[in-house]
């Protein structure tokens, strides 16, 4: 039984929490329920259920704490958890950072769960597979793809009477199509909350598109170029920004770091066409309403027309620096405008379209420049059509940089991020002097 309803979560808690003989002790409970399919070469290769849970145990004795985990919920195991917590909390040096834990505190309620993701079954998700594949034979493709979902719940609980419980489903899909030489590549990726609103036939319709329409593709000249990144492509360059914190910032350490000191709190950062916020109540990409350290979410603006509004504080350094704590984003958001990918490709002279990105490196994290390549579809456009497929680019590029460069933002999407497994809203958009630094052979 790995999803505990809200009333269980908070049982099992209170009675782990009875065992505590430590100053202060929190618990957490979570666990998870799903699966997944696994295909490659139009055929399945794997496929499973998925079910676990487990429960953590964090006593605290003065600024010394120790932590220990355990997957077994009978008493007497129960209280040897705790035991070993506090036995390794005693042998453990002083934490000068540690903060006393959160008392009792009011979270909203988060809509973050969907009956019809939690109700998938092995016959459901290949019967989504089955479409994919099919859609891949009929293009005269070979397919590899990947379908997975999960429910899960998460709940904390400590001696100072702090609640706080979540529950939440999501699927995600992505497919990767080559042709039978393995020359060319196309590439789609789906992520909802809601499995209703996932279309796999759909997703690898599209990556099939880019990967015939890659056939012969040219060699250019690297160098500057106006780029349209996708919403997948986008994703990739932009989550490395995404963290906001304050004390990298004022520690000299972050592209939000200020020269001479300080922070670019207050400044302007990015084009005034880049809005981005955080929002738990989203229900494109709902996030739960309250953080691991036990400070509630709400909806928070971090760049707003362009300028830095807020930096994200760790109770710690929030008192350090004398502020009020803020919690680090549950969910990312972007503004985006009203155009389509289709009509931001028809406005442009000379560019180039970019389906995705890969094996990003970080150069520099003070101005945030990274290095990556371009893959599973590249082509050239020319008085708004697009006129050839391109080989793939070496990237140096800062996504900071990037929103300076900004000439258009299309509609918001739903994008996943195969690196972080996490979710997005992102535009399209449409960049000027986007820098190739060289050519590469990859497909």
């Amino acid at each position: 039984m790995p999803i505990y309803t809200k009333e269980q979560a908070q049982a099992l808690l209170k009675k782990v929490l009875s065992y505590s003989k430590a100053d202060e002790c929190e618990v957490n409970l979570g666990g998870s329920e799903g699966g997944n399919v696994r295909y490659a070469l139009n055929a399945v290769s794997t496929a499973g259920d998925i079910s676990t849970v487990g429960l953590s145990v964090t006593s605290v004795y003065g600024k010394k704490a120790g932590s220990a985990t355990i997957d077994q919920f009978d008493d007497a195991s129960l209280e040897r958890v705790v035991r070993r917590s506090e036995e390794l909390a005693q042998l453990a040096p002083e934490n000068s950072e540690y903060m006393p834990m959160l008392g009792q505190s009011e979270f909203k309620e988060s809509i973050t769960y969907n009956a019809n993701t939690a109700a998938m079954t092995p016959e459901s998700r290949a019967e989504m597979v089955g479409k994919s594949l099919q859609v891949t034979k009929d293009a005269k493709l070979f397919a590899a793809g990947f379908l997975e979902n999960s429910s899960g719940f998460n709940a904390v609980m400590n001696s100072k009477g702090l609640f706080a419980y979540n529950k939440s489903s999501d699927v995600t899909f992505s497919v990767t199509t080559r042709n039978e030489g393995g020359t060319t590549s196309g590439y789609a990726a789906r992520g909802f909350t809601d499995v209703s609103k996932l279309d796999t036939a759909s997703a690898t319709r599209v990556a099939c598109m880019k990967a015939n329409a890659s056939v012969g593709a040219r060699a250019i000249e690297p160098g500057k170029y106006t780029v349209i990144l996708e919403p997948v492509a986008a994703t990739y360059m932009l989550e490395n920004m995404f963290r906001f914190d304050a004390r990298s910032a004022e520690e000299g350490r972050s592209f939000l770091s200020k020269k001479g000191g300080g922070t670019r709190l207050g400044e302007q950062l990015v084009d005034p066409k880049v809005t981005i916020y955080s929002d738990p109540f989203n229900s494109d990409l709902p996030g739960a309403t309250w953080g691991g350290d036990g400070l509630p979410r709400e909806k928070t603006m971090w760049i707003d027309k362009g300028v830095v509004k807020n930096l994200s504080y760790s109770r710690f350094w929030a008192q350090k620096k004398g502020v009020q704590p803020v919690p680090g984003p549950s969910n990312i958001i972007m503004e985006g405008g009203t155009q389509s990918l289709e009509e931001l490709i028809k406005g442009t002279e000379k560019g180039i379209l970019v389906s995705r990105l890969w094996y990003i490196r970080m150069v520099d994290p003070q101005s945030l420049l990274l290095t990556g390549l371009t893959r599973d579809g590249t082509f050239y456009i020319e008085n708004g059509k697009i006129m050839f497929p391109v080989k793939n680019f070496r990237f140096n590029e800062s996504p900071v940089i990037m929103l300076n460069n900004l000439e258009a933002l299309g509609k918001q999407e739903r994008s996943i991020s195969v690196e972080s497994y996490r979710s997005y809203l992102i535009p399209p958009m449409k960049i000027r002097d986007f820098t190739f630094s060289s050519l590469s052979d990859a497909v």
